[in-house]
């Protein structure tokens, strides 16, 4: 038998502590392959765990202290130093999606990730503290990212993309502390210190299933006595635990009730059933029986296919409810006969896609004293207990953190970051904070500024300058300043992009740039308003004829006439992009107005020229002209003759028109526009109704000084 000096490293002893036994290992990793010494299993003699639960300290103790001697006897060594595994019973696993959103231009780093897992894992222990009121405290054990989002697209690495909207999906994983310290004082008891603690599930997937099979979609069931533990494996990781608390005990208490024995005489019938065709036994009415191997797994086939079915159902669950491509089932309770057959079917999966892992799972291990020992599905934990020695340093260790003695679950990777998220230290406190956000509308659209960054946690380790992945070990010294807030978010009216826009119109017929307006809150401010949380801003997208004129220092006085898009305005009425505006002098207008008619003289000559006669006798001509006028003066021999203005009284005319429906006549003129119809109708135009003047003639848009007729049909009315 090889000694301890013989060994390349320390001889390890695995204990697996299961329901129904205990199952110690002794041996040693040389050239990477691990030699079992020693093995030795001990029944608890009583129920003393149920469902992977230690119920009595001291009764497990005792019997790892059975084990233990054992194997000191076989190995001539003295055992002071024990791994173990908690059961997966014990472990709870929360699923989670967290997002965050970063500004436009933002490059993510490294930083940056750790922050999102960090804040992920955060909301998992959130959601599960909230979810459960045992009352106990739970450690993190850890975490595994499943995927990585950018903008909603599955990303394998999100350093050095610009930032959007991010998102991690992870699983996070916990430890009830009570069921820890259950486990360490029973190894107490039997003279023994805990060297290495790592998960079931975790020792049972280092054997059945090596590190290069991971990147398949896999699941692995360990049916123990108690509990049947799950593993979920995916793009070469461990993406999701589980555990059902139905396994072989619950298949022995159906034995127990068919052949009327206790449950100790049913677990071995169980187990003989599987060797032997036939099993004698003794009932507890003293009777001796015969059952076979057919028999029992007749009785146990409803109990089977429901475990199946609840095993099929968890792994679909915890595998985004889609099933996995191939089971491997360990443990004792796998191995009762139509398990696997169960799973596959309700899987639907090929049956040779579901496999028990015993011998074959174990070529890089040699039995130096085998001793009859069978190499089957029921070493595969005790024996992952052990290489996890090798490959994690699992325990739990303490540490202080600003002032407080702090217990971590070490699985050789803690940092910083772990011990505050243990200690429940905010994260927001680690990483610099932005200010407070600022939150208003422009035009009924919420619009947010954001906040100025602030400092850095500032993080010592052991007195020196550290950051928040720095790795801490046994007894260090943390100390964490928490990260300062920066500036709140500021903005002006000036800083909004459709205050800055300018918009063209028309002033006395020169284009003209004409700048925007906005109030807040309902009252007028300048560009350098400086923007509180909860302010209404509009932008105005007109100015007023007020503004225009300003705009361009043109004096406003009571002679002033405001035309907007040819139609009377005063100084309020709204001026759009491209609107035509005109100032102009009262009397200037109406000297415009009258220059566009002929004068007496021209209206005269018109109408002599209109009434001759073509002829080249301009004798004739006249003297039938002045025949025609001393006719008109004998006809009216009370109008005065001196008249000075004869022509214009003689072609002054009454005009009929409908306006709004009713009629109206003007009067006075020989030519008619538009305009003059405000001097016959009821339509005070200093005194605005409206937004806007509509006017129409005939159905149709109107120029002010367009020519009316006899007969047209005239709307005048307030928009």
């Amino acid at each position: 038998m090889p000694s301890l000096e013989q060994a390349d490293q320390k001889v390890v002893f695995g204990l697996d502590i299961g329901t129904r036994s205990v199952v110690g290992t002794v041996g040693y990793m040389k050239d990477n392959q691990f030699n079992v010494i020693a093995q030795a299993v001990e029944m608890h003699q009583t129920r003393a765990m149920l469902d992977g639960q230690i119920h009595d300290i001291g009764k497990v103790g005792m019997t790892i202290r059975l084990v233990k001697e054992e194997l000191e006897q076989q190995t001539d060594m003295h055992l002071t130093d024990v791994c173990i595994a908690a059961a997966g019973r014990v472990l709870k696993t929360v699923r989670i999606i967290y997002d965050y959103e970063y500004p436009e231009g933002h490059t993510i780093t490294d930083e940056d990730i750790y922050n999102l897992d960090s804040s992920a894992v955060e909301k998992a222990y959130a959601q599960f503290i909230e979810n459960n009121d045992s009352g106990l405290k739970f450690y993190l054990v850890g975490y595994s990212v499943m995927h990585y989002y950018l903008d909603g697209y599955q990303i394998a690495n999100l350093e050095g993309h610009n930032a959007g909207k991010v998102s991690v999906e992870l699983i996070a994983t916990f430890l009830p502390d009570d069921c820890v310290d259950g486990l360490y004082k029973a190894c107490e008891r039997a003279g023994l210190m805990v060297a290495n603690l790592t998960l079931e599930p975790i020792a049972a997937m280092m054997i059945a299933i090596p590190d290069r099979f991971r990147m398949l979609n896999l699941a692995l069931v360990d049916v123990g006595a108690g509990t049947s533990d799950i593993c979920i494996t995916d793009d070469g990781s461990i993406t999701a635990y589980g555990m059902l608390p139905i396994a072989g005990d619950d298949m022995t208490e159906m034995i127990a009730r068919n052949c009327l024995v206790d449950f100790n005489s049913a677990d071995e019938i169980k187990i003989a059933a599987s060797h032997n065709s036939e099993v004698k036994y003794v009932d507890i009415m003293g009777l001796e029986k015969t059952i076979t191997a057919k028999e029992i797994s007749k009785i146990l086939k409803p109990k089977v296919e429901e475990m199946a079915k609840k095993a099929v159902n968890e792994i679909k669950r915890l595998n985004g409810d889609k099933p996995v491509s191939a089971v491997f089932v360990v443990g004792g309770g796998g191995r009762v006969q139509g398990y696997t057959e169960a799973i596959a079917k309700e899987m639907g999966i090929p049956e040779e896609r579901v496999a028990l892992r015993g011998e074959e799972v174990m070529k890089n291990i040699t039995f130096l004293n085998s001793d009859g020992l069978e190499r089957d599905s029921l070493l595969v934990t005790p024996l992952g207990i052990c290489f996890s020695y090798y490959e994690e340093a699992n325990n739990f260790i303490f540490v202080s953190f600003n002032g407080t003695q702090t217990k971590l679950y070490d699985n050789g990777k803690l940092q910083i970051i772990d011990a505050a998220m243990q200690v429940a230290f905010p994260n927001e406190d680690l990483f610099p904070k932005r200010g407070q956000e600022l939150k208003y509308t422009v035009n009924g659209k919420e619009r947010t500024q954001r906040g100025g960054p602030g400092d850095a946690a500032v993080i010592s380790l052991n007195g020196k300058a550290a950051d928040i992945h720095s790795k801490i070990h046994a007894n260090d010294i943390i100390k964490v300043t928490p990260s300062t807030a920066g500036d709140p978010g500021k903005a002006t009216i000036e800083s909004i992009p459709e205050f800055k826009t300018k918009f063209n119109v028309n002033v006395n017929g020169k284009n003209v740039e004409a700048s925007r307006y906005a109030t807040v809150n309902g009252e007028a401010q300048t560009g350098f308003y400086s923007i509180q949380p909860g302010d209404e801003v509009k932008i105005l997208d007109y100015n007023t004829a007020a503004q225009i004129a300003e705009l361009l220092d043109i004096t406003i006085t009571e002679d002033t006439i405001i035309i907007v898009n040819n139609e009377r305005g005063d100084l309020d009425t709204p001026v759009y992009e491209n609107f035509k505006v005109e100032f102009k002098d009262q009397e200037d207008a109406i000297m415009e107005y009258y220059s566009d008619f002929p004068s007496a003289d021209e209206v005269a000559v018109s109408q002599e020229n209109e009434n001759s006669f073509e002829s080249d006798d301009n004798d004739v001509r006249q003297v039938e002209s002045s025949e025609m006028l001393t006719d008109e003066n004998e006809q009216d021999e009370d109008e005065d003759s001196e008249n000075k203005e004869p022509v214009r009284n003689i072609l002054a005319h009454d005009l009929h028109v409908v306006v709004n429906n009713d009629s109206v006549t003007l009067h006075g003129k020989a030519d008619y526009v538009f305009v003059d119809i405000f001097d016959a109708i009821d339509f005070d135009l200093s005194k605005p109704n409206g937004r806007a003047i509509i006017t129409t003639l005939n159905g149709r848009e109107p120029e002010y000084m367009q020519s009316i007729h006899e007969g047209d049909k005239i709307e005048v009315y307030w928009k």
